[in-house]
């Protein structure tokens, strides 16, 4: 069935917010909020609406294939309604990539400063595991940016390349302290992101060749403590029980 149109008049308005003074007027008769808060709020779920739209587009055709018409279309918006409320589909791609890459380079879940490499890595792997089974379309945006050759990442890489290097030379300090297996630390970093990815950029290939439906839940405990274990015997560490 089709999703039902927004209120929002097919241009935009010149009233703040998007709302006509008739608009203005029937939102102040309603009880429990003034008007203003109740525009805020209506603008706050259009905005969410819209994200969500854009996320499903860029994560199935990427900035070149996606249209404004049909992100319109998915958020129950006309086109211009939804440029009313965006600086267009490039500045709306470039919103979403970056909190992907935000995301993808905070390493909280990754204790510096802790000298149980198989605690933290078991950490590491789960949070990245965790991160590409609940939001898979936010990661395929960046695996299909970076297909395409990463054209709008070139402001990240820095932040990237630092935060990677601090992570590396953790996994090094703990190699000369004989901690755990040397290897080359990028490598091990990239193969845990492969891996962890995996599950995101592949999720039909996970669920078919699992046997899975796609209203299924993934078995998360299972990836994630196979993952891990995997993870940890390259790296001449014993399974991590969690305590």
């Amino acid at each position: 069935m089709p999703r039902s149109r927004s209120p929002l008049p097919d241009t935009a308005p010149a009233q703040s917010d998007g709302w006509s003074d008739a608009e203005m007027a029937a939102m102040a008769t309603l009880p429990g909020t003034g008007p203003e808060q109740r525009l805020r709020e209506q603008r706050q779920r259009i905005d969410e609406r819209i994200r969500k739209a854009a996320i499903v587009e860029f994560s199935q055709h990427g900035l070149r294939g996606a249209s404004t018409q049909d992100i319109a279309a998915r958020a129950g918006l006309t086109k211009p309604q939804l440029h009313y409320y965006i600086k267009g589909k490039e500045r709306l791609y470039e919103e979403l990539l970056a909190s992907v890459v935000h995301r993808w380079v905070q390493d909280t879940s990754f204790d510096h400063a802790s000298d149980d490499p198989a605690a933290v890595l078991a950490s590491y792997v789960e949070d990245k595991i965790r991160t590409s089974l609940d939001d898979p379309e936010l990661a395929r945006i960046f695996g299909l940016e970076i297909l395409s050759g990463a054209p709008h990442l070139g402001p990240h890489w820095p932040t990237a390349f630092e935060v990677t290097g601090r992570l590396a030379a953790t996994l090094q300090r703990w190699m000369d302290e004989g901690r755990m297996r040397r290897c080359n630390p990028h490598l091990l970093l990239m193969n845990i992101w492969a891996m962890t990815s995996h599950y995101a950029y592949y999720a039909v290939q996970v669920r078919q060749m699992s046997a899975r439906f796609p209203e299924s839940p993934m078995d998360r405990d299972t990836v994630v403590r196979e993952v891990t274990d995997l993870v940890l015997a390259g790296c001449g560490l014993a399974p991590h029980d969690g305590a």
